[in-house]
Protein backbone atom coordinates (compact mmCIF):
# COMPACT_ATOMS: atom_id res chain seq x y z
CA UNK A 1 0.00 0.00 0.00
CA UNK A 2 1.36 3.34 -1.45
CA UNK A 3 1.78 5.79 1.73
CA UNK A 4 -0.86 8.49 2.03
CA UNK A 5 0.08 11.98 0.92
CA UNK A 6 -1.66 14.73 3.31
CA UNK A 7 -4.09 17.27 1.35
CA UNK A 8 -2.24 20.44 -0.17
CA UNK A 9 -4.19 23.64 -1.28
CA UNK A 10 -2.04 24.33 -4.46
CA UNK A 11 -2.15 24.94 -8.03
CA UNK A 12 -2.25 21.83 -9.37
CA UNK A 13 -5.25 20.91 -6.83
CA UNK A 14 -7.01 24.11 -8.00
CA UNK A 15 -6.54 23.69 -11.48
CA UNK A 16 -7.87 20.12 -11.99
CA UNK A 17 -10.67 20.63 -9.92
CA UNK A 18 -11.82 23.58 -12.01
CA UNK A 19 -10.45 21.55 -15.28
CA UNK A 20 -13.12 18.86 -14.21
CA UNK A 21 -16.09 21.20 -12.70
CA UNK A 22 -15.94 23.59 -16.02
CA UNK A 23 -17.95 20.40 -17.52
CA UNK A 24 -20.63 21.30 -16.14
CA UNK A 25 -21.62 24.62 -17.51
CA UNK A 26 -20.84 23.25 -20.99
CA UNK A 27 -22.88 20.89 -20.24
CA UNK A 28 -25.72 23.14 -18.84
CA UNK A 29 -25.11 25.72 -21.75
CA UNK A 30 -25.94 23.05 -24.66
CA UNK A 31 -28.68 21.93 -22.86
CA UNK A 32 -29.98 25.05 -22.47
CA UNK A 33 -29.63 26.08 -26.20
CA UNK A 34 -30.38 22.97 -27.68
CA UNK A 35 -33.57 21.42 -25.64
CA UNK A 36 -36.81 23.88 -24.81
CA UNK A 37 -37.65 24.60 -21.07
CA UNK A 38 -40.29 22.03 -20.58
CA UNK A 39 -40.50 19.38 -19.92
CA UNK A 40 -37.65 20.42 -17.48
CA UNK A 41 -36.60 16.43 -16.99
CA UNK A 42 -35.92 16.24 -20.81
CA UNK A 43 -33.67 18.83 -20.23
CA UNK A 44 -32.11 17.71 -16.80
CA UNK A 45 -31.64 14.31 -18.53
CA UNK A 46 -29.54 16.07 -21.73
CA UNK A 47 -27.44 18.39 -19.24
CA UNK A 48 -26.65 14.59 -17.58
CA UNK A 49 -25.77 12.57 -20.38
CA UNK A 50 -23.36 15.71 -22.13
CA UNK A 51 -21.57 16.42 -18.87
CA UNK A 52 -21.37 11.91 -18.92
CA UNK A 53 -20.15 12.01 -22.21
CA UNK A 54 -17.29 14.90 -22.00
CA UNK A 55 -16.12 12.82 -18.69
CA UNK A 56 -16.02 9.57 -20.19
CA UNK A 57 -14.29 11.01 -23.47
CA UNK A 58 -12.26 14.18 -22.31
CA UNK A 59 -11.02 12.96 -18.70
CA UNK A 60 -11.33 9.22 -18.48
CA UNK A 61 -10.00 9.13 -21.70
CA UNK A 62 -6.59 10.98 -20.58
CA UNK A 63 -6.53 8.34 -18.16
CA UNK A 64 -6.65 5.30 -21.06
CA UNK A 65 -3.51 7.70 -22.68
CA UNK A 66 -1.73 7.73 -19.81
CA UNK A 67 -1.68 3.92 -19.32
CA UNK A 68 -0.81 3.20 -22.51
CA UNK A 69 1.53 5.93 -23.49
CA UNK A 70 3.22 7.09 -20.31
CA UNK A 71 5.83 4.50 -18.92
CA UNK A 72 9.27 4.28 -17.13
CA UNK A 73 11.79 1.60 -18.34
CA UNK A 74 13.17 -0.52 -15.46
CA UNK A 75 15.63 -3.30 -15.83
CA UNK A 76 14.71 -7.00 -16.98
CA UNK A 77 14.18 -9.41 -14.47
CA UNK A 78 13.07 -6.58 -11.89
CA UNK A 79 9.10 -7.28 -12.85
CA UNK A 80 7.44 -10.07 -12.13
CA UNK A 81 4.12 -10.96 -14.17
CA UNK A 82 1.40 -10.42 -15.29
CA UNK A 83 2.78 -7.93 -17.21
CA UNK A 84 0.60 -5.09 -18.93
CA UNK A 85 0.33 -4.98 -22.53
CA UNK A 86 3.13 -8.23 -22.32
CA UNK A 87 6.25 -5.58 -21.56
CA UNK A 88 8.60 -6.86 -19.17
CA UNK A 89 10.65 -3.71 -18.82
CA UNK A 90 7.95 -1.05 -18.59
CA UNK A 91 6.20 0.54 -16.07
CA UNK A 92 2.80 1.98 -17.38
CA UNK A 93 0.73 4.60 -16.15
CA UNK A 94 0.24 8.38 -14.97
CA UNK A 95 2.64 8.16 -12.33
CA UNK A 96 5.48 8.02 -14.69
CA UNK A 97 3.69 11.09 -17.07
CA UNK A 98 4.80 14.82 -17.23
CA UNK A 99 1.60 16.29 -19.14
CA UNK A 100 -1.39 17.85 -17.40
CA UNK A 101 -3.47 14.81 -18.30
CA UNK A 102 -0.74 12.72 -16.12
CA UNK A 103 -1.00 15.95 -13.49
CA UNK A 104 -4.84 15.48 -12.80
CA UNK A 105 -4.41 11.40 -12.40
CA UNK A 106 -1.27 11.95 -10.36
CA UNK A 107 -3.97 14.35 -8.29
CA UNK A 108 -6.77 12.00 -8.02
CA UNK A 109 -4.42 8.91 -7.49
CA UNK A 110 -3.74 10.69 -4.02
CA UNK A 111 -7.38 9.05 -3.23
CA UNK A 112 -7.04 6.03 -4.76
CA UNK A 113 -3.92 4.61 -5.95
CA UNK A 114 -4.76 2.42 -8.96
CA UNK A 115 -5.23 5.69 -10.93
CA UNK A 116 -1.83 6.20 -10.78
CA UNK A 117 -0.65 2.98 -12.28
CA UNK A 118 -2.24 0.80 -15.24
CA UNK A 119 -4.02 -1.36 -13.09
CA UNK A 120 -5.82 -3.91 -15.28
CA UNK A 121 -9.04 -4.30 -13.57
CA UNK A 122 -9.33 -0.96 -13.97
CA UNK A 123 -8.19 0.05 -17.18
CA UNK A 124 -10.34 -2.83 -18.52
CA UNK A 125 -13.74 -0.95 -17.21
CA UNK A 126 -12.42 2.32 -18.37
CA UNK A 127 -11.98 1.00 -22.07
CA UNK A 128 -15.58 0.05 -21.70
CA UNK A 129 -16.54 3.48 -20.25
CA UNK A 130 -14.48 5.87 -23.11
CA UNK A 131 -15.28 3.82 -25.77
CA UNK A 132 -18.90 2.20 -25.28
CA UNK A 133 -20.31 4.80 -22.68
CA UNK A 134 -19.00 8.22 -24.36
CA UNK A 135 -20.19 7.54 -27.89
CA UNK A 136 -23.84 6.35 -25.90
CA UNK A 137 -24.36 9.24 -23.54
CA UNK A 138 -23.51 11.44 -26.81
CA UNK A 139 -26.31 9.35 -28.67
CA UNK A 140 -28.73 9.79 -25.75
CA UNK A 141 -28.31 13.65 -26.29
CA UNK A 142 -29.02 13.60 -29.92
CA UNK A 143 -32.06 11.36 -29.51
CA UNK A 144 -33.30 13.76 -26.56
CA UNK A 145 -32.53 17.03 -29.49
CA UNK A 146 -34.41 14.94 -31.89
CA UNK A 147 -37.15 14.05 -30.00
CA UNK A 148 -37.96 17.44 -28.98
CA UNK A 149 -37.31 19.48 -31.87
CA UNK A 150 -40.04 20.92 -33.88
CA UNK A 151 -39.01 20.30 -36.99
CA UNK A 152 -38.87 16.38 -36.72
CA UNK A 153 -42.05 15.14 -37.43
CA UNK A 154 -44.67 12.90 -34.90
CA UNK A 155 -43.45 9.41 -35.67
CA UNK A 156 -39.27 10.72 -35.69
CA UNK A 157 -39.91 12.18 -32.31
CA UNK A 158 -41.68 8.91 -31.50
CA UNK A 159 -39.27 6.88 -32.46
CA UNK A 160 -36.14 8.61 -31.07
CA UNK A 161 -38.00 8.88 -27.55
CA UNK A 162 -37.99 5.22 -27.74
CA UNK A 163 -34.54 5.24 -28.57
CA UNK A 164 -33.25 6.90 -26.02
CA UNK A 165 -34.78 5.52 -23.18
CA UNK A 166 -33.42 2.34 -24.64
CA UNK A 167 -29.80 3.48 -24.49
CA UNK A 168 -30.30 6.10 -21.53
CA UNK A 169 -31.26 2.71 -19.29
CA UNK A 170 -28.45 0.63 -20.80
CA UNK A 171 -25.93 3.21 -20.04
CA UNK A 172 -27.24 3.88 -16.62
CA UNK A 173 -26.65 -0.19 -15.24
CA UNK A 174 -23.31 -0.14 -16.89
CA UNK A 175 -22.46 2.96 -15.00
CA UNK A 176 -23.71 1.46 -11.64
CA UNK A 177 -21.97 -1.97 -12.33
CA UNK A 178 -18.40 0.14 -12.83
CA UNK A 179 -19.22 1.95 -9.75
CA UNK A 180 -19.39 -1.41 -8.24
CA UNK A 181 -16.54 -3.23 -9.61
CA UNK A 182 -14.40 -0.56 -9.26
CA UNK A 183 -15.25 0.05 -5.21
CA UNK A 184 -16.57 -3.62 -3.99
CA UNK A 185 -13.20 -5.12 -4.53
CA UNK A 186 -11.11 -2.55 -1.78
CA UNK A 187 -14.56 -2.41 0.23
CA UNK A 188 -13.41 -6.91 0.66
CA UNK A 189 -9.90 -6.15 1.12
CA UNK A 190 -10.11 -2.94 3.56
CA UNK A 191 -9.44 0.12 0.95
CA UNK A 192 -6.04 -0.87 0.88
CA UNK A 193 -5.80 1.18 -2.61
CA UNK A 194 -8.02 4.32 -0.90
CA UNK A 195 -6.94 7.04 1.30
CA UNK A 196 -9.93 6.92 3.52
CA UNK A 197 -8.19 9.21 6.36
CA UNK A 198 -7.98 12.20 4.76
CA UNK A 199 -11.38 13.69 4.49
CA UNK A 200 -10.85 16.22 1.05
CA UNK A 201 -9.61 12.81 -0.62
CA UNK A 202 -12.37 10.99 1.30
CA UNK A 203 -15.51 13.30 0.69
CA UNK A 204 -14.81 15.34 -2.38
CA UNK A 205 -12.64 13.12 -4.55
CA UNK A 206 -14.38 9.57 -3.66
CA UNK A 207 -17.91 10.11 -2.37
CA UNK A 208 -18.71 13.51 -4.56
CA UNK A 209 -17.37 12.94 -7.87
CA UNK A 210 -18.53 8.88 -7.55
CA UNK A 211 -21.93 9.17 -5.83
CA UNK A 212 -22.68 11.52 -9.15
CA UNK A 213 -22.77 8.10 -11.02
CA UNK A 214 -24.86 6.69 -8.81
CA UNK A 215 -27.54 9.41 -7.94
CA UNK A 216 -27.65 10.03 -11.71
CA UNK A 217 -27.96 6.52 -13.04
CA UNK A 218 -30.41 5.82 -10.00
CA UNK A 219 -32.14 8.78 -11.09
CA UNK A 220 -32.64 7.10 -14.84
CA UNK A 221 -33.59 4.05 -14.74
CA UNK A 222 -36.93 5.20 -12.26
CA UNK A 223 -37.80 7.70 -15.04
CA UNK A 224 -37.24 4.87 -17.62
CA UNK A 225 -39.24 2.33 -15.69
CA UNK A 226 -42.14 5.02 -15.64
CA UNK A 227 -41.44 5.18 -19.52
CA UNK A 228 -41.87 1.85 -20.21
CA UNK A 229 -44.87 0.97 -17.91
CA UNK A 230 -46.40 4.04 -19.63
CA UNK A 231 -45.80 2.65 -23.19
CA UNK A 232 -46.89 -1.12 -22.37
CA UNK A 233 -49.95 0.25 -20.70
CA UNK A 234 -50.65 2.52 -24.36
CA UNK A 235 -50.01 -0.88 -26.50
CA UNK A 236 -52.27 -2.82 -24.13
CA UNK A 237 -55.47 -0.37 -24.76
CA UNK A 238 -54.58 0.31 -28.06
CA UNK A 239 -54.79 -3.84 -28.61
CA UNK A 240 -57.82 -4.14 -26.44
CA UNK A 241 -59.45 -1.04 -28.70
CA UNK A 242 -58.62 -3.02 -32.01
CA UNK A 243 -59.63 -6.20 -30.82
CA UNK A 244 -63.17 -4.90 -29.89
Amino acid sequence: MAEPVPFTLDTTFVLCLAFVLSFMPVAYGLGVSLLPAKPLRNRVLFIWHAYDALTHLFVEGSFLYECFYSYVPVPPGLLRGPYFLGYQDRLHGAAHGSGPSARLWQEYAKADHRWAVSDPNVVSLELLTVLLLGPASVSVCYLLYRSSSPRVGAHARAVARSRLWFVASAIAFAELYGGWMTFAPEWLTGSSQLETSEPVYLWLYLVFFNSLWVMFPVWVLWEAAHEFRAAFIAAEVYTVKKRT
